[in-house]
């Protein structure tokens, strides 16, 4: 059976390719810097799952003591030339775009057809990882793809993913630490205290109320958290659950759903969301950091109000 584990190790093995190609790179200052952090980051990946959590807490720690201490650079090793890269895009044009939309088509085929794909009485498959897993071949595949089209050197693919990750730095680590922080948060149980202040000071006697709450809230706790995952443990135990699903009866699929989508809402309208909203500023190097969010800003707010009136329109049966 294919388990989460396969995506660790692509990432591990990722990550470590990122560490030598940096520690080999006699041209960046930060070379030994990089590469500790994205080595220790790999052995995370590699083989956290077999170490205990105080070594896993321990390996984190280092990590930030590293990019705080030593600071992150960016190499400058290129894989193609101005050039060259200008007279590919003219070759293949809008071909180029067949490796990144072979992603989420083959996601969507693997996670609708995969489910039931047995071997030897075993699903190939673990269940409730098949969206996760199929994204993970679907990459692969794309990559793959994207190789036999355009048959760069054989390295390109791990100097472009140092580059990438270089580039973002530590802002990589962020989806997965807050990630982890929500499910903290939601084990210390905030989501309760959450939810005694909504029921204390918020009028929520009616579904669209505590929709409108629900949604809001994702919205504003991502913008505070920088991540969706960290906020829905959260909001969903306080608001989502007891009130719009246990008290009016909203279905759980779809607010559970929708509630997501507002907190990518927030994701949009926050400098917390930095791999998202700061990175892509500096690598375009604009002038003002917060150009992003100001242009996404508007979008995310007429995203929220469709969200919360999809949800309020289809999570609860009506005669």
């Amino acid at each position: 059976m294919i388990k989460l584990e396969f995506i660790y190790v692509l990432m591990g093995l990722m990550l470590a390719g990122v560490a030598i190609i940096n520690v080999r790179d006699a041209k960046n200052p930060r070379r030994y810097v990089n590469a500790a952090f994205w080595g220790i980051y790999a052995v995370t990946f590699l083989v956290g799952s077999y170490l205990p959590d105080v070594v896993n807490g321990s390996l984190v720690i280092v990590m930030v003591l590293v990019a705080s201490i030593g600071k992150l650079g960016q190499g400058v090793t290129p894989t193609t030339s101005r050039d060259e890269r200008v007279a590919s895009a003219k070759r293949w044009g809008n071909k180029l775009y067949i490796p990144v939309l072979l992603v989420p088509i083959c996601t969507l085929i693997g996670s609708t057809y995969l489910k039931g794909v047995m071997f030897n009485g075993t699903p190939l498959i673990e269940p409730k990882q098949i969206t996760v897993i199929a994204l993970g071949i679907s990459t692969l595949i794309a990559l793959t793809v994207g190789v036999l089209m355009l048959r760069p050197p054989v390295l390109s693919p791990l100097l472009e993913s140092r580059r990438l990750m270089d580039s973002v730095g530590w802002a990589a680590v962020l989806p997965q630490s807050l990630a982890a922080l929500g499910a903290v948060f939601a084990a210390a149980g905030v989501g309760q205290v959450i939810a005694r202040l909504a029921s204390d000071y918020l009028p929520l006697g009616t579904p669209l109320a505590a929709v409108a709450a629900y949604a809001v809230g994702m919205a504003l706790f991502t913008i505070i958290m920088g991540n969706a995952f960290a906020a829905f443990p959260v909001m969903t135990a306080g608001i989502g659950l007891p009130l719009v699903v246990n008290q009016f009866g909203g279905d759980v699929v779809v607010v559970s759903a929708v509630g997501m989508l507002s907190g990518f809402c927030g994701t949009l309208m926050t400098p917390m969301a930095a791999n998202f909203n700061i990175v892509p500023a500096a690598l375009l190097e604009l002038k003002d950091k917060y150009a992003v969010i100001k242009v996404q800003l508007p979008t995310g707010l007429i995203l929220l109000l469709a969200n919360i009136t999809i949800m309020y329109l289809f999570a609860f049966k009506r005669a």
